[in-house]
């Protein structure tokens, strides 16, 4: 009874709980035992148990059941004032996707009385603002059966290097950071999918990605793992290897009819309905893109948002696109909106990539870079400077060129007088 009594124990005293409790058993004739009797007298007082993927609601506290799908033994650990700590995470699943429930000090032995598979009732709270786990205040094991879509050994609560064999979906421009000394490294992040889904990987030595274009598929050695952020995660260091390798990967792809209004997914579809690219200030002050779609796979449809640069992609009615590792949420208007920006990937695959030699000036637009000679005009990946002329050779995928090999351009003064001219010509009635 003190378990369920947690739940509201700033809505009334334990006195009045108790005898809820027992006027509830005598109600029912004697036909259900306290526990039962509890979590009904808990739902009466607004306090009903929810599903995992309802612990993202701002509630302050949150009663659920959960499958254990994974879990550490207990840590010891040393506080900031010198006591020592212990902490145990465990890894619940159900029917709607999966949670970290940590345990403190004394809780934390109940990880050791837990088997993979059992399941657990668990009282808890997020940690601050973060809604990606919790921080347990009591549990206790439950008798019923629920099912898991995250079945054992799916994922991992193990922070041990891994091996992977995946295909690379996206590769971001190499980025600047600050260090906590003040300092300045660099990084490029990356999409990766295999038979399991995507990931987002975070190398911390650039070079292990910095030359290689999407599509590729790749054999990576420690990667190691990053399990407190949402969906599969890993970064790279100077112990980690790419080697381009020869297998096939083939990611799977969510039906749209599964996508709910939480979580992360890749998904395919023809494009029904759109609208242009809309350009907006970013709370940064920055300059950038989105775009909305409607897609549809021929049973149901979804909303896609395109943001940044994906945005800008050339699309047509009836084009058959790709999202990968795309965030879900509620939409403004009602509905499900699927979000295609940083940390996802966009493809249209039935344009074929092909071998390209452009020469041109490279143009800063909100959110993206340009390079264009005078009569074409190419999206580009990479870090380049407004005003740049330069000669690149790679591959042009729709309307994006990714370069290979990018030499500067020397402008003469008869190479002025002929753009000038063209430029004169073209002002001609």
């Amino acid at each position: 009874m003190l378990f369920h009594y947690a739940l509201v124990d700033d809505l009334i005293s334990k006195e009045d709980f108790e005898r809820r409790v027992e006027a509830k058993i005598d109600d029912c004739g004697d036909l259900v035992d306290e526990p039962t009797a509890a979590m009904m007298v808990v739902g009466e007082l607004g306090r009903e148990h929810v599903k995992i993927r309802g612990l993202s609601a701002k509630s302050s506290l949150f009663s659920f059941f959960g499958k254990v799908v994974d879990k550490t033994d207990p840590k010891e650990f040393d506080r900031a004032d010198g006591e020592k700590g212990w902490v145990a995470t465990l890894l619940l699943g159900d029917e709607t996707g999966a949670t970290r429930v940590v345990l403190w000090d004394e809780k934390a032995g109940a990880a050791l009385d837990t088997g993979i598979g059992e399941v657990l009732e668990v009282i808890g709270r997020h940690p601050g603002k973060s809604t990606k786990e919790i921080y347990a205040l009591a549990l206790r094991k439950a008798s019923c059966e629920i099912s898991c879509a995250v079945p054992a050994g799916a994922v991992s609560l193990s922070n041990e290097p891994v091996e992977l064999d995946v295909v690379l979906l996206a590769v971001e421009p190499l980025r600047t950071f600050t260090k906590r000394d003040e300092s300045t490294g660099e990084m490029i992040e990356a999409i990766i999918g295999d038979a399991e889904g995507t990931a987002r990987v975070v190398a911390w030595v650039p070079e292990l990605l910095r030359e290689l274009p999407a599509g590729t598929p790749v054999h990576i050695t420690n990667a190691k793992p990053n399990n407190r952020s949402e969906g599969r995660n890993f970064s790279l260091d100077e112990k980690s290897t790419v080697v381009v390798a020869s297998h096939t990967v083939t990611v799977p792809f969510a039906p749209l009819s599964s996508v709910s209004d939480q979580g992360i997914y890749s998904v395919k579809g023809q494009v029904k309905q759109m609208q242009q690219p809309r350009s907006f200030t970013t709370k940064a002050g920055t300059a950038s893109w989105v775009r909305n779609l409607l897609i549809s796979d021929g049973n149901d449809e979804l909303k896609i948002v395109l943001w940044g640069e994906n945005a800008l992609v050339p699309l047509n009615m009836g084009d058959l696109i790709e999202a990968y590792h795309a965030t879900a949420k509620p939409g403004r208007f009602g509905g499900i909106e699927l979000g295609v920006g940083r940390g996802s990937a966009f493809r249209i695959p039935d344009r074929e990539a092909r071998p390209i030699t452009f020469s041109g000036t490279i143009l800063a637009g909100p959110g993206c870079l340009f390079i264009d000679n005078g009569r074409e005009r190419y999206l580009i990946e990479g870090s380049f400077s407004h005003g740049d002329e330069i000669t690149v050779k790679g591959n042009l995928s729709g309307s994006r060129i990714i370069p290979e090999s990018v030499e500067p351009v020397i402008i003469t003064a008869a190479d002025l007088l002929v753009r000038i001219q063209t430029f004169r010509q073209e002002l001609q009635p």
